[in-house]
């Protein structure tokens, strides 16, 4: 990416940024032309060449935009200053509907990502997609208390058996076309309560 970029007024930048996000998520990676992208953003083709030197490399600028917003909202948010393991994945998951409410674009720009299968970026996105959702990364602002969860519990098999739920609820919403932001945070907090009483020792709550 071109320093220039970072160095536009924050109307125009954002400007070309949702117009990217919004192709994106309509037609994929693949699909989406750039043509679209700069007439969407009111800019010549040129110049969002200048500014980015491929396809890819705007794909992938977004990737880390949209994750860098979702990371900023939740430390805004206070979703590490509980003590618990589930509060905090319950704040998360807040922060995520909240952003499909007012954010959409970001959203959908990243579910598309997380499901696209195109090999010019697989790979890159795959290896993103692995360092945010690790288990180390993802508990690391939070101090774990082992003695919360059940005797001999594996903690990280249990992020791992939650984190694949979650994945497969909204890989379900995606097919169907039913990303209703109130439907999903319902859905997601009552799936957190299950999992609070399935992994936590009797009398513990967070």
């Amino acid at each position: 990416m071109n320093n220039s970029f970072l160095s536009l007024p924050d109307d125009r930048r954002t400007s070309i940024i949702n117009a990217a996000l919004g192709v994106f998520s309509k037609y994929g990676y693949k699909k989406s032309p750039m043509n679209e992208i700069a007439e969407e953003a009111g800019i010549s083709k040129s110049l969002l060449f200048y500014y980015f030197k491929n396809k890819k490399e705007l794909y992938l600028y977004l990737l880390k935009y949209c994750a860098e917003i979702k990371s900023q909202r939740i430390k805004e948010q206070s979703c590490y200053g509980g003590s618990g393991f589930f509060e905090m994945f319950s704040h998360s998951m807040i922060t995520m509907t909240n952003m499909l409410r007012s954010y959409p674009e970001c959203v959908m720009f990243e579910l598309k990502a997380y499901y696209d299968n195109e090999p010019e970026i697989q790979a890159e996105v795959l290896d993103f997609i692995t360092s945010y959702s690790d288990f180390a990364y993802q508990t690391a602002p939070i101090s774990i208390d082992s003695d919360q969860f059940i005797k001999g519990i594996d903690l990280e098999l249990m992020y791992r058996n939650i984190y694949l739920a979650c994945e497969g609820y909204l890989f379900e919403k995606i097919r169907k076309g039913s990303l209703n932001a109130d439907e999903m945070e319902h859905d997601y907090l009552k799936m957190i309560e299950h999992w609070k009483q399935l992994y936590l020792r009797k009398g513990i709550s967070l």
